[in-house]
């Protein structure tokens, strides 16, 4: 697997919607902007309503557009943004690892997620700023228990020195694309076999309208 920035003339073989969501100011963008541009701005300013970006990667070759969806953590945004939680196959929860509040409010965010989003979406659990250790306010113990209970992955990034940003999106990428993959196998084997019940079930990856689907079936992730 691997990243570079995209190219394009590229052939897509697959959309991934994933959404970033957490309280405001732990780093959401400065989180993507580093996964999208490799940029890092010292004086970026809170996001409103939401934003997103693209990058295309090679998994298991491949070609697979990350579409990234930046949604405001103010409470105020709440409303507009949980639509955007439709279609969506993976969800970074990020927190501040030196605002303890932002770690306390993940259960919030995460019951919202699992309300608004497709039972069957990837969840990475983020605790960023990890090059502000001094400042440490969660443990990485913590966090990993609370991780492994509710059946997330987790890893701790720095935007700013661009620690783990990569592996954290390849982490959820690649999960996403071995379940599609997967789905993809099976009802090629039904269909190979007679099954007339899974003709279909290769133009529907993942459960819910317009979710996961080859890109050149000609739909998207976004509804």
């Amino acid at each position: 697997m691997g990243g570079g920035y995209g190219d394009s003339s590229q052939k897509i073989d697959y959309v991934f919607k994933v959404v970033l969501i957490g309280d405001s100011a732990v780093g959401k963008s400065q989180i993507l902007a580093r996964f999208a541009r490799d940029e890092f701005s010292l004086d970026s300013k809170a996001t409103i309503g939401v934003e997103f970006q693209t990058r295309t990667l090679n998994i298991q070759l491949k070609s697979v557009k990350a579409q990234i969806w930046d949604t405001a953590g103010q409470e105020r945004y709440r409303a507009v943004t949980s639509a955007y939680y439709r279609g969506a196959v993976g969800a970074m929860l990020v927190y501040d690892i030196t605002k303890r509040q932002t770690f306390d409010h993940i259960p919030r965010w995460l019951q919202e997620l699992r309300s608004q989003a497709d039972k069957n979406i990837v969840i990475i659990l983020l605790g960023n700023k990890n090059d502000l250790e001094d400042e440490r306010a969660v443990s990485a113990e913590d966090a990993k228990e609370f991780a492994e209970q509710e059946g997330l992955f987790f890893l701790e990034t720095s935007a700013l020195q661009s620690t783990n940003v990569e592996d954290a999106f390849m982490t959820i990428l690649t999960e996403i694309f071995n379940i599609v993959n997967k789905k993809t196998l099976v009802a090629s084997e039904d269909q190979s076999n007679g099954n007339p019940a899974m003709l279909h079930s290769k133009q529907i990856l993942v459960p819910g309208p317009g979710q996961v689907v080859p890109a050149n079936k000609g739909m998207c992730c976004s509804s």
